[in-house]
């Protein structure tokens, strides 16, 4: 894997992969969630075992804090983010206004 830095971002160059496509931010590139089906990471909110298993994956993540900080910069409002739900990620969000 090769690593590029620009001003804006760091890209990870995953080999065999070709086109613009190959660059990706790289914290992403190294989820655990990479290569994994985005549906599990969208359970309905009432579904509780939907939502264990998504965070699960997030559990043993070594890029968990920069996926959570990316959902909390760009308001995410949908899905697992770095170990939080979107009710977890509202929490976070209040807590820090409140805080400030």
């Amino acid at each position: 894997m090769q690593t590029t830095r620009s001003s804006a971002t760091t890209t990870v160059h995953i080999p065999g992969r070709t086109g613009c496509d190959d660059a990706v931010p790289s914290w992403q590139g190294l989820g655990a969630c990479r290569g994994l089906d985005a549906t599990i990471f969208y359970p309905d909110p009432e579904d509780e075992v939907g939502t264990d298993r998504a965070l699960a994956v997030c559990e043993g993540c070594v890029v968990v804090e920069s996926c959570l900080e990316h959902a909390l910069a760009i308001r995410e409002h949908t899905g697992i983010w770095g170990g939080a739900t979107e009710r977890d990620r509202r929490r976070i969000l209040r807590r820090r206004r409140r805080s400030a």
